[in-house]
């Protein structure tokens, strides 16, 4: 599948200082990319129904964060990220619109390419659709079958395939949750933990097996589609190999998704799926966490069209914590150009206090776990400062404007 187009990046003397990222796993700040070999991410993307809220924003343009550390240190990256092409949500909007699943589904994957765009998110290197991925799923699932981890539930109508979850070494490992825990949120988050016929309530969907007026694809399996956290296993085990740096995504995937991806992944390879799980937090709007489900969703998109300068709204992103939650108001949005205007009135000047300075902090602010408000706040007080005493570094604007597009892509 096509990504985005690549924004252009400037580049910066080097600084090799590897970046920390909260693991949720352990509950630690762990330095990753280092090793042998390129830095390696896979970070979940999009079901393609309705895209792309603030809330998916805030997630990728995080991850851009880390992805542009890397590079500042001369890092070589490898990045995956997939396409839920096919699952319940999208075909239950298609039918509800009347919409065919794939013109729904290619539609808003246009419009997230070109939301990232606008945002200067760096695309992935891998961009997989779930669709596509179905012959490493076929493959990954005879494999557990052969494990012994894989059976088909008691149902002799639609016998699906299922992943023994609580049998897997490693389950539970990255969401550290009793079982009462788990089996509330899995009910919550797509699981079927009342259905008959399964071994354990925690064990996760697979492949179902074709239903009327559903698209299926011929296996091994029996003609179906797969599940949803098998794709993201096999994409990562396909792109990324064995074991990679960072899994990512929003707070709401630690589980079951990641549980269950992670699990999958180290059943097959001996070895921890990622080496840390990182999760943006949640975005709020008019008192309830946005989503597509409760429609309360501020799109980029809309943003965009009412002529909102995206680089605005990446600036309201990074001005919270990429673990965060936090609600938007339109006073983020306000706050978010005050500052735009500001930054860009010192880069334009003749000259300015010197950069230098500014610059290390900035680095060491995202190193530290993405600290991207810590970051923005040492670029105002360069501009403030700037704006009230005659500086005559007359490098300075410059400088500061290649580093903020660098490391915050933040283009002025």
């Amino acid at each position: 599948m096509k990504a985005w187009s690549r924004p252009e990046i400037p580049t910066l003397t080097p600084d090799p200082t590897l970046p920390r990222v909260h693991d949720s796993a352990s509950g630690t700040a762990l330095a990753v990319g280092a090793g042998d070999g390129p830095a390696r991410m896979y970070v979940c993307g999009i079901t393609p129904y309705d895209a792309t809220h603030l809330g998916h924003a805030n997630t990728y343009v995080a991850f851009d964060l880390l992805y542009r550390i890397w590079l500042d240190a001369g890092r070589e990256v490898i990045y995956t990220q997939n396409v839920t092409d096919v699952d319940d949500p999208l075909l239950e909007r298609a039918e509800a619109t009347g919409v065919a699943w794939q013109d729904l589904a290619a539609d808003q994957i246009a419009l997230f390419r070109s939301d990232m765009e606008a945002l200067r998110v760096v695309p992935p290197t891998h961009y997989v659709g779930a669709v596509e991925s179905i012959d490493w799923v076929i493959a990954m699932v005879q494999r557990l079958i052969a494990a012994g981890l894989v059976y088909q539930v008691d149902d002799p109508e639609y016998p699906d395939w299922y992943f023994a979850s609580t049998q897997a070494p490693t389950f539970g490992e990255v969401a550290h949750l009793d079982r009462a825990q788990a089996l509330a949120i899995f009910g919550e988050r797509g699981g079927d933990p009342d259905r008959p016929g399964k071994r354990d309530a925690l064990d996760c969907l697979v492949w179902r097996l074709e239903r009327p007026g559903e698209p299926a694809w011929d296996s091994s399996l029996g003609r179906g589609r797969p599940g949803w956290h098998i794709e993201c296993s096999a994409i990562a085990l396909h792109t990324l190999g064995e074991q990679f740096d960072v899994q990512g995504g929003g707070s709401d995937l630690v589980f079951p998704h990641h549980e269950m991806s992670a699990a999958e992944g180290t059943s097959l390879s001996g070895q921890p799926f990622a080496r840390a799980f990182a999760h943006g937090g949640m975005v709020g709007y008019e008192g309830e966490k946005m989503s597509k489900s409760r429609g309360n969703l501020v799109l980029v998109s809309r943003l965009r069209a009412a002529g909102v300068d995206p680089m605005a709204i990446r600036l309201v992103l990074l001005a919270h914590h990429y673990r965060s939650d936090w609600e938007y108001t339109a006073a983020d949005l306000d706050a978010a150009q005050a500052r735009l205007l500001a930054w860009r009135g010192a880069v334009a000047a003749a000259a300015a206090l010197p950069a230098g300075p500014t610059i290390a902090t900035l680095r060491a602010a995202l190193r530290d776990d993405l600290n991207a408000p810590q970051a923005l706040a040492a670029v105002d007080a360069w501009a403030a400062a700037s704006s009230a005493i005659d500086g005559d570094d007359v490098d300075a604007p410059a400088d500061i404007a290649q580093a903020l597009d660098a490391l915050l892509g933040v283009r002025l």
